[in-house]
């Protein structure tokens, strides 16, 4: 598959009070021309700082290592951040934030805050451009545009703030679509009209798209490929399939085990023993180690290298070493995804 976007051994630090903290430790991967991929993992495993280094939105205090962003086959970090911010942000690549409140400007008119990226980059009249922005409005499910289009955002629901948030995002036609947690602050409603209209957007426009999630039941619903993320590395990826049906890392285990399920017999949620480590003290061999009950001894002394299981799924475990014990899956997890596979007539 063509790739539109691919992140290449990409390391970043951050400077603080308290010391360097290596926030990205080494991060590959591959954005298939018109597919979704989604990141996935815990809060602090460098999901949000790998996607604004794209979009070159990293705070002061970031240090770039090393590493190459190539979109289109022009490596990003090698842009000017003039360059970045005229030609590829908005025009090219687009994000959506997860609360729209903070993404809007309390003081325009939501027709104007759609508009303002068409001057920027299409350079365009202003009546063209507020009749694209009714179409946008449109496009996203906003009933009575027209009128809609003088509104302020405090005059808006939830869930329309964060359609308006799209149509922004789909101003200037981009082919990067990047969603940071999308339906956060949603209700369970609200959060699958959002998940629809985002796929049925990309089918019209093909669009490319990221999602940047911590919840498997949005992954599930959306995603053509999963990239589990870890203390700042990529420890598995795979499709969709082979991420929720054939899991190879016991982190990935662990999330999975942690989706709430109707027909568990246990009464209480799992969650993963322990805490991520902190990356001002770099872990050594497995970062993942001090948690995993299935570690040995070489996960304290070596970081496990990609270990490829088919031509699309790789994942970073020793347990996946030809030398390696042969571990069951935990057998609640196992009956859950006997149940998953059943439904999906898999």
């Amino acid at each position: 598959m063509e790739n539109i976007l691919s992140i290449k051994n990409l390391d970043i630090t951050f400077r603080t009070n308290a010391g360097d903290i290596h926030a990205i430790r080494g991060v590959n991967f591959n954005l298939p021309l018109g597919k979704t991929i989604a990141l996935v993992g815990e809060s602090g495993s460098g999901k949000s700082v790998t996607m604004k280094a794209i979009t070159g939105l990293l705070d002061s205090n970031s240090i770039i290592n090393r590493g190459n962003i190539f979109y289109n086959g022009v490596d990003l970090l090698t842009l000017p951040k003039k360059d970045l911010r005229q030609k590829i942000n908005g025009q090219q690549i687009a994000m959506v934030f997860q609360d729209p409140m903070t993404s809007l400007d309390p003081t325009m008119q939501i027709g104007d805050q759609i508009m303002e990226g068409m001057f920027l980059h299409k350079k365009i009249s202003k009546s063209e451009a507020r009749a694209r922005a009714v179409k946008l409005l449109n496009l996203v499910g906003i009933i009575d545009a027209e009128k809609r289009i003088q509104n302020y955002p405090h005059q808006l629901s939830g869930g329309m703030r964060q359609r308006v948030v799209i149509a922004i995002a789909l101003s200037c036609e981009p082919k990067v679509l990047i969603c940071d947690e999308p339906t956060t602050a949603l209700d369970v409603t609200i959060q699958a009209r959002i998940l629809n209209l985002i796929k049925e957007i990309q089918v019209q426009m093909g669009l490319s798209v990221i999602y940047i999630t911590h919840d498997l039941g949005v992954v599930a619903k959306v995603a053509d490929f999963v990239n589990v993320m870890y203390a700042g590395k990529i420890i598995e990826v795979g499709t969709v399939d082979e991420i929720f049906y054939d899991p190879r890392h016991p982190y990935t285990w662990g999330l999975l085990s942690a989706m709430p399920d109707l027909e568990t017999e246990d009464d209480r949620l799992y969650s993963i023993p322990g805490s991520p480590p902190n990356l001002l003290h770099e872990p050594q061999g497995d970062a993942f180690a001090a948690r995993n009950k299935f570690a040995m001894k070489i996960d304290e002394k070596a970081e496990p290298p990609m270990f490829k299981i088919s031509e699309t799924h790789y994942a970073a475990t020793w347990l996946l070493h030809p030398d390696a014990p042969k571990i069951e899956l935990p057998p609640e997890l196992k009956a859950r995804l006997a149940r998953s596979r059943k439904a999906a007539n898999l």
